[in-house]
């Protein structure tokens, strides 16, 4: 079975692919699809944008720090 990724746009009820599909389809063939909704990076941005909201400056000032420290990434850690 050949599986390609089509991004579309959701119009009249209908999904649209927004490039050529390189695969061929008989009139009427049936297709499975899953769907992902794609907001964009203005909506990923947005979500970044709140990450230190409500935070004062030395609480951010701890998370900055304490993500620059690197070597504690993939340290073992003790069993829960």
């Amino acid at each position: 079975m050949a599986t390609q990724l089509i991004e579309a746009v959701y119009e009249h009820g209908s999904f649209r692919p927004v490039a050529p599909v390189d695969m061929e389809f008989a009139e009427g063939q049936r297709v499975r699809l899953a769907v992902e909704r794609f907001d964009g990076p203005d909506a990923i941005l947005s979500l970044a944008a709140q990450v230190y909201e409500g935070l004062n400056p030395e609480e951010v000032d701890s998370i900055e720090q304490h993500s620059l420290q690197r070597e504690s990434f993939f340290a073992e850690r003790p069993p829960a």
